[in-house]
Protein backbone atom coordinates (compact mmCIF):
# COMPACT_ATOMS: atom_id res chain seq x y z
CA UNK A 1 0.00 0.00 0.00
CA UNK A 2 1.25 3.31 -0.96
CA UNK A 3 -0.14 6.46 0.94
CA UNK A 4 0.43 10.34 -0.03
CA UNK A 5 -1.09 13.45 1.00
CA UNK A 6 -1.40 15.96 -1.81
CA UNK A 7 -2.53 19.46 -1.52
CA UNK A 8 -1.42 23.22 0.06
CA UNK A 9 0.43 22.87 3.62
CA UNK A 10 -2.27 22.57 6.29
CA UNK A 11 -5.18 21.25 3.84
CA UNK A 12 -3.30 18.26 2.40
CA UNK A 13 -5.85 15.26 1.28
CA UNK A 14 -5.45 11.61 2.26
CA UNK A 15 -4.56 9.76 -0.64
CA UNK A 16 -3.87 5.84 -1.31
CA UNK A 17 -2.38 4.32 -4.85
CA UNK A 18 -3.72 1.67 -6.97
CA UNK A 19 -2.52 0.99 -10.60
CA UNK A 20 -4.31 3.52 -12.01
CA UNK A 21 -3.77 6.37 -10.29
CA UNK A 22 -3.99 8.09 -6.77
CA UNK A 23 -7.55 7.76 -4.87
CA UNK A 24 -8.98 10.62 -2.77
CA UNK A 25 -9.00 8.66 0.96
CA UNK A 26 -10.90 11.46 3.05
CA UNK A 27 -14.46 8.68 2.81
CA UNK A 28 -12.23 6.78 5.18
CA UNK A 29 -10.16 8.93 7.20
CA UNK A 30 -9.39 13.03 7.72
CA UNK A 31 -5.82 12.14 7.49
CA UNK A 32 -2.78 9.99 7.43
CA UNK A 33 -1.92 9.99 11.14
CA UNK A 34 -1.64 7.95 13.68
CA UNK A 35 -5.37 6.89 14.57
CA UNK A 36 -5.11 5.91 10.95
CA UNK A 37 -1.94 4.30 10.88
CA UNK A 38 -2.81 1.96 13.80
CA UNK A 39 -6.53 1.24 12.76
CA UNK A 40 -7.54 2.72 9.59
CA UNK A 41 -5.63 0.38 6.81
CA UNK A 42 -7.37 -2.16 6.08
CA UNK A 43 -10.37 0.42 5.65
CA UNK A 44 -8.35 1.61 3.19
CA UNK A 45 -7.58 -0.83 1.26
CA UNK A 46 -11.55 -2.51 1.39
CA UNK A 47 -12.82 1.37 0.26
CA UNK A 48 -10.37 1.10 -2.39
CA UNK A 49 -11.40 -2.73 -3.34
CA UNK A 50 -14.97 -1.79 -3.45
CA UNK A 51 -14.88 1.41 -5.47
CA UNK A 52 -15.93 3.69 -3.08
CA UNK A 53 -13.24 5.98 -3.41
CA UNK A 54 -12.77 9.09 -6.12
CA UNK A 55 -10.01 9.41 -8.11
CA UNK A 56 -7.64 12.57 -7.88
CA UNK A 57 -7.30 13.69 -11.06
CA UNK A 58 -5.63 17.13 -10.59
CA UNK A 59 -1.74 16.21 -11.09
CA UNK A 60 -0.58 19.46 -10.58
CA UNK A 61 -1.17 19.45 -6.62
CA UNK A 62 1.54 19.94 -4.27
CA UNK A 63 3.08 16.89 -2.29
CA UNK A 64 3.09 17.15 1.07
CA UNK A 65 4.80 14.85 3.59
CA UNK A 66 3.00 11.38 3.70
CA UNK A 67 2.02 11.29 7.41
CA UNK A 68 0.61 14.10 9.57
CA UNK A 69 3.18 16.19 11.78
CA UNK A 70 4.68 13.32 13.95
CA UNK A 71 4.40 13.53 17.36
CA UNK A 72 8.05 13.09 17.86
CA UNK A 73 10.98 12.45 15.80
CA UNK A 74 13.76 10.45 16.55
CA UNK A 75 16.90 9.88 15.05
CA UNK A 76 20.28 7.45 15.17
CA UNK A 77 23.43 8.88 14.20
CA UNK A 78 26.53 7.40 13.20
CA UNK A 79 24.63 4.13 11.85
CA UNK A 80 26.40 3.50 8.64
CA UNK A 81 29.66 2.59 9.01
CA UNK A 82 31.31 4.25 5.96
CA UNK A 83 29.59 7.65 7.45
CA UNK A 84 31.26 6.98 10.54
CA UNK A 85 34.37 5.89 8.84
CA UNK A 86 33.82 9.31 6.70
CA UNK A 87 33.71 11.38 10.18
CA UNK A 88 36.34 9.80 12.00
CA UNK A 89 34.05 8.74 14.40
CA UNK A 90 33.86 5.16 16.73
CA UNK A 91 31.52 2.79 15.54
CA UNK A 92 29.22 3.26 18.23
CA UNK A 93 28.40 -0.18 20.30
CA UNK A 94 24.77 1.25 20.99
CA UNK A 95 22.58 3.64 19.02
CA UNK A 96 23.45 7.00 18.87
CA UNK A 97 19.80 8.82 19.69
CA UNK A 98 19.24 12.29 19.51
CA UNK A 99 15.64 14.66 18.61
CA UNK A 100 14.37 16.46 15.78
CA UNK A 101 11.61 19.18 16.35
CA UNK A 102 8.68 17.43 14.63
CA UNK A 103 8.00 21.21 12.43
CA UNK A 104 10.67 20.48 10.28
CA UNK A 105 8.66 17.85 8.62
CA UNK A 106 7.70 19.08 5.31
CA UNK A 107 7.13 18.21 1.40
CA UNK A 108 9.56 16.36 -0.22
CA UNK A 109 9.76 19.17 -3.02
CA UNK A 110 9.28 21.80 -1.01
CA UNK A 111 12.45 24.24 -0.61
CA UNK A 112 14.41 23.97 2.09
CA UNK A 113 15.80 27.45 3.87
CA UNK A 114 19.24 27.73 4.66
CA UNK A 115 19.35 29.24 8.18
CA UNK A 116 20.61 32.42 8.88
CA UNK A 117 24.60 32.63 9.75
CA UNK A 118 24.85 29.42 8.38
CA UNK A 119 27.97 28.22 6.30
CA UNK A 120 27.70 24.30 6.96
CA UNK A 121 24.14 23.03 5.99
CA UNK A 122 24.56 19.87 4.91
CA UNK A 123 22.60 16.76 3.37
CA UNK A 124 21.67 13.35 4.56
CA UNK A 125 19.26 11.09 2.95
CA UNK A 126 17.71 8.58 4.91
CA UNK A 127 15.11 5.39 5.57
CA UNK A 128 12.66 6.84 7.60
CA UNK A 129 10.79 4.17 9.64
CA UNK A 130 6.99 5.63 10.55
CA UNK A 131 5.62 3.64 13.87
CA UNK A 132 2.41 2.09 13.56
CA UNK A 133 1.54 0.46 17.28
CA UNK A 134 2.41 1.78 20.93
CA UNK A 135 5.81 0.37 20.99
CA UNK A 136 6.63 0.05 24.87
CA UNK A 137 9.07 -1.87 26.13
CA UNK A 138 8.86 -4.47 22.81
CA UNK A 139 10.27 -7.73 23.53
CA UNK A 140 13.22 -8.11 21.59
CA UNK A 141 14.56 -7.12 18.03
CA UNK A 142 12.81 -10.51 16.51
CA UNK A 143 9.06 -8.62 17.20
CA UNK A 144 9.86 -5.09 16.87
CA UNK A 145 8.83 -5.10 12.98
CA UNK A 146 5.50 -5.66 14.14
CA UNK A 147 5.09 -2.01 15.33
CA UNK A 148 6.26 -0.40 11.58
CA UNK A 149 3.64 1.07 9.91
CA UNK A 150 5.78 1.51 6.80
CA UNK A 151 8.71 3.59 5.33
CA UNK A 152 9.31 6.56 3.77
CA UNK A 153 12.30 8.23 2.13
CA UNK A 154 13.81 11.01 4.63
CA UNK A 155 16.30 14.34 4.39
CA UNK A 156 18.02 14.84 7.84
CA UNK A 157 19.26 18.47 6.55
CA UNK A 158 21.46 19.11 9.00
CA UNK A 159 23.69 22.36 9.91
CA UNK A 160 27.24 21.19 10.91
CA UNK A 161 28.18 24.29 13.06
CA UNK A 162 25.18 24.33 15.43
CA UNK A 163 25.26 20.99 15.57
CA UNK A 164 29.05 20.37 16.45
CA UNK A 165 30.96 23.54 17.13
CA UNK A 166 28.00 25.66 19.13
CA UNK A 167 27.96 23.34 22.52
CA UNK A 168 25.03 21.61 23.77
CA UNK A 169 23.18 18.82 22.10
CA UNK A 170 23.03 18.01 18.24
CA UNK A 171 19.07 19.06 18.25
CA UNK A 172 20.27 22.49 17.41
CA UNK A 173 21.74 21.76 13.98
CA UNK A 174 18.92 19.32 13.12
CA UNK A 175 15.95 21.74 14.14
CA UNK A 176 16.18 24.50 11.59
CA UNK A 177 12.76 25.34 9.88
CA UNK A 178 12.62 23.35 7.09
CA UNK A 179 15.03 20.34 7.84
CA UNK A 180 13.03 17.51 7.35
CA UNK A 181 11.76 17.13 3.77
CA UNK A 182 10.05 13.84 4.00
CA UNK A 183 8.14 11.34 1.38
CA UNK A 184 6.42 11.61 -1.15
CA UNK A 185 4.86 8.26 -0.42
CA UNK A 186 5.00 5.70 2.39
CA UNK A 187 5.28 2.38 1.68
CA UNK A 188 3.40 -0.12 3.96
CA UNK A 189 6.09 -2.61 5.84
CA UNK A 190 4.30 -5.48 3.92
CA UNK A 191 5.47 -4.49 0.50
CA UNK A 192 9.26 -4.15 1.86
CA UNK A 193 10.35 -7.63 2.48
CA UNK A 194 13.71 -6.33 3.73
CA UNK A 195 14.29 -3.09 4.78
CA UNK A 196 18.26 -3.87 4.88
CA UNK A 197 18.28 -4.49 1.18
CA UNK A 198 17.79 -0.91 0.02
CA UNK A 199 19.64 1.22 -2.27
CA UNK A 200 20.22 5.37 -0.95
CA UNK A 201 21.03 7.31 -3.70
CA UNK A 202 21.61 11.66 -3.49
CA UNK A 203 22.85 14.60 -5.64
CA UNK A 204 23.53 18.17 -5.55
CA UNK A 205 23.80 20.17 -8.69
CA UNK A 206 23.51 17.06 -10.85
CA UNK A 207 26.59 15.34 -8.86
CA UNK A 208 26.44 11.94 -6.82
CA UNK A 209 27.56 13.07 -3.43
CA UNK A 210 25.73 9.63 -1.82
CA UNK A 211 25.63 6.19 -2.76
CA UNK A 212 24.60 3.55 -0.22
CA UNK A 213 22.86 0.59 0.84
CA UNK A 214 20.79 0.20 4.20
CA UNK A 215 22.89 -3.11 4.67
CA UNK A 216 25.88 -1.40 5.96
CA UNK A 217 23.58 -0.41 8.40
CA UNK A 218 25.14 -0.66 12.20
CA UNK A 219 21.67 -1.24 13.81
CA UNK A 220 18.82 -2.45 11.56
CA UNK A 221 15.54 -1.17 11.79
CA UNK A 222 13.92 -3.93 14.02
CA UNK A 223 16.61 -3.35 16.94
CA UNK A 224 16.20 0.47 16.78
CA UNK A 225 12.18 0.10 17.12
CA UNK A 226 13.09 -2.28 20.40
CA UNK A 227 15.90 -0.40 21.91
CA UNK A 228 14.14 2.67 21.32
CA UNK A 229 11.05 1.73 22.80
CA UNK A 230 13.18 0.38 26.11
CA UNK A 231 13.71 4.80 26.93
CA UNK A 232 10.60 6.18 25.52
CA UNK A 233 7.07 5.17 24.44
CA UNK A 234 6.78 5.29 20.65
CA UNK A 235 3.72 5.90 19.49
CA UNK A 236 1.55 5.56 16.16
CA UNK A 237 2.82 8.40 13.56
CA UNK A 238 5.96 8.97 15.19
CA UNK A 239 9.13 8.92 13.06
CA UNK A 240 12.58 7.58 13.19
CA UNK A 241 15.30 8.73 10.95
CA UNK A 242 17.73 5.83 10.73
CA UNK A 243 20.78 6.80 9.23
CA UNK A 244 22.88 8.09 6.69
CA UNK A 245 25.73 6.31 4.43
CA UNK A 246 28.93 7.95 3.68
CA UNK A 247 28.88 11.45 1.14
CA UNK A 248 28.12 14.25 3.35
CA UNK A 249 29.71 17.68 3.10
CA UNK A 250 31.19 17.12 6.81
CA UNK A 251 33.43 13.99 5.21
CA UNK A 252 33.88 15.27 1.71
CA UNK A 253 37.48 17.01 0.48
CA UNK A 254 36.58 20.85 0.69
CA UNK A 255 33.32 20.31 2.49
CA UNK A 256 30.83 21.89 -0.38
CA UNK A 257 28.46 22.76 2.32
CA UNK A 258 24.97 23.96 0.90
CA UNK A 259 24.68 27.51 -0.46
CA UNK A 260 21.08 28.81 -1.82
CA UNK A 261 20.01 28.19 -5.41
CA UNK A 262 21.95 24.57 -4.78
CA UNK A 263 19.58 21.51 -5.85
CA UNK A 264 19.33 18.34 -3.99
CA UNK A 265 17.50 15.50 -5.60
CA UNK A 266 17.47 11.94 -3.49
CA UNK A 267 15.97 9.00 -3.56
CA UNK A 268 15.59 5.03 -2.19
CA UNK A 269 14.36 1.96 -3.66
CA UNK A 270 10.78 1.40 -3.85
CA UNK A 271 9.93 4.85 -1.76
CA UNK A 272 10.53 7.33 -4.80
CA UNK A 273 12.50 10.42 -5.35
CA UNK A 274 12.68 13.70 -3.90
CA UNK A 275 14.01 17.16 -4.83
CA UNK A 276 14.77 20.30 -2.89
CA UNK A 277 15.82 23.53 -3.87
CA UNK A 278 18.05 25.84 -1.18
CA UNK A 279 16.77 29.41 -0.26
CA UNK A 280 17.53 31.70 2.48
CA UNK A 281 15.74 32.27 5.99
Amino acid sequence: MRLARFGSAGQEVPAISSGDGWYDLRPVTADIDGAFLSAGRGDAARALALGQLHRIEDHSLRIGAPITRPGKVVCIGLNYRDHARETNATIPQEPVVFMKDPSTVQGPFDPVLIPRGSIKTDWEVELGVVVGRTARYVDSPAVAGEYVAGYVLSHDVSEREFQLERGGQWDKGKSCETFNPLGPWLLTSDEVPDPRALALRLSVNGVERQHGSTADMVFGVEHIVWYLSQFMVLHPGDLINTGTPAGVALGLPGNPYLRVGDVVELSIDGLGSARQTMGAA
